[in-house]
């Protein structure tokens, strides 16, 4: 049995071998570790985290932007997004790892001080609190309200996560991809950040917050549709068109020039199906005036050739077209060869800034109020759906107004009739011959939808209805 002396020596000892919390020292300095060593994968999380939103929030032009300007670690961005399904593979592998390996510590650390199951419950439900808090939420809400400059910031550390983690990286890339061809899925991240439909919401959006004014909006709307049109919908149709015969002397080329209000015109042999070239009244006032042989002179030695182009012709390509062969009138003509109508620089321009009036002609569309416009027959029907926002539909065969009526009467109609589709009221007011010029288009409030119709064509578009 030990002296007390001793037994006093061993407690001394052993109160020096023990940590705060009752372990030993090496116990002690086990759990103080573990503590840093979750703290600073805390802190990876939040720095994949938000890596995540910063790099994707970040658009492709604005990183453009910033590489032209030279800004720092400009390039290092932008070579990490220009494989993004690389770079989502990197930011979700990091922190994954991290999360992993801060509940495994945690847990591991727990156990000294807990059973097992105790353990790993309070692990998982308090490094839940604390990723979802500090490596998910905080982090995250800053890199949105920082985007720009936090995308910079972390490039290059994200860049040496990439490198480090690099066959994980790759592995994983991999088995994705593979994934992705088994499923027939397709990475989401891969397309274009933005598409057309958001450009138009975003506009529309503009507009409403007072940064776009009306005129700017439609004009930026035309631009987006442009490539989608077709040189039928922008013709000036053969009716409408005034041409020259290639018989006709220069004076009278000069006079039909001056009587239409056209500084061009085409000039057709036999009949309009046969449009040879065109005039411009310049040259034929010039030859005939200074010309040095202004007594020979003929028609047929001024006119100048033109393109004849079908009518499903997109006209994106056609103004190419005319541009580069320094054209400013074309023909249009139908799939037999016939004449359908022209399409002139001018037509083309308008597609964009609006209609472009000259003298006393009339608006194509004149607004009666909020809810009822008068419009030509030859407004296309997207024109009137966008002034009214309304649905009216487009068929094959027709893309304007009088063609919508047309299709919807199965005839020739008369002027005052009524045609009423989905909430619109369409009443013809002007008609020329067989030819719809003016019709009053009206939309139906909503309480009053419901009432029946008066000469309603039960005929879907696209069908003819029964008289």
């Amino acid at each position: 049995m030990g002296t007390p002396l001793a037994g006093s020596l061993h407690a001394t000892v052993a109160a020096a071998l023990t940590g705060p919390f009752g372990l030993s020292i090496s116990q002690d300095l086990v759990v103080g570790g573990g503590f840093v060593i979750i703290l600073l994968l805390l802190g990876l999380s939040a720095f994949f985290s938000s890596s995540e939103i910063a790099m994707f929030s970040l658009p492709a032009h604005r990183v453009e932007a910033l590489v032209e300007d030279s800004v720092v670690n400009a390039d290092t961005l932008k070579d990490l997004k220009a494989d993004p399904h690389r770079l989502l593979v990197t930011i979700l592998v990091g922190n994954n790892l991290v999360n992993i390996a801060m509940s495994s510590i945690a847990t591991g650390l727990l156990a000294i001080f807990l059973n097992q199951g105790q353990a790993v419950a309070v692990a998982t439900f308090g490094v839940t609190a604390l990723v979802l808090l500090f490596g998910e939420s905080a982090p995250k809400s800053y890199a949105v309200e920082n985007t720009e400059s936090w995308a910079l910031r972390i490039s290059r550390p994200l860049k040496l996560a990439e490198t480090v983690l690099l066959p994980v990286v790759i592995l994983f890339d991999h088995l994705t991809r593979l994934v992705n061809e088994i499923t027939g899925g397709r990475s989401a991240i891969e397309t274009s950040y933005v598409t057309r439909e958001e450009i138009r919401d975003i506009i529309e959006t503009g507009e409403r917050e007072g940064v776009l004014n009306e005129e700017e909006r439609q004009m930026l709307q035309r631009t987006l549709r442009f490539n989608k049109t077709i040189a039928k919908e922008v013709m000036t149709p053969r009716l409408d068109m005034t041409a020259i015969a290639k018989t006709a002397t220069i004076q009278e080329a000069i006079e039909e020039c001056i009587q239409s209000g056209h500084a061009r015109m085409p000039v057709y042999e036999g009949s309009l199906d046969n449009v040879i070239g065109i005039v411009h009244i310049r040259d034929l006032v010039r030859d005939l005036n200074y010309g040095e042989n202004s007594e020979g002179l003929e028609l047929d030695d001024l006119i100048e050739p033109t393109l004849h182009v079908p009518e499903s012709k997109n006209v994106d390509e056609l103004l190419r077209e005319m541009r580069e062969n320094r054209m400013h009138m074309v023909i249009v003509i139908d799939e037999f060869g016939t004449t359908e109508g022209l399409v002139t620089m001018e037509d083309l321009t308008e597609e964009i800034v609006g209609e472009i009036l000259e003298g006393e002609e009339e608006e194509p569309i004149d607004y009666v109020d909020e809810d009822t416009v008068l419009v030509k027959g030859e407004v296309n029907i997207e024109e009137v759906n966008e002034a009214l926002d309304i649905d009216l539909p487009e068929g094959e065969e027709f893309e304007t107004i009088a063609g919508f009526i047309f299709n919807r009467a199965g005839r020739l109609v008369d002027k005052g009739e009524l045609i009423e589709y989905d909430g619109v009221e369409i009443r013809v007011e002007q008609v020329e011959n067989t030819r719809i010029m003016k019709a009053r288009v009206h939309r139906i409030a909503e309480e009053h939808q419901d009432r029946p119709a008066e000469n309603e064509s039960e005929a879907e578009p696209g069908e003819a209805a029964s008289e």
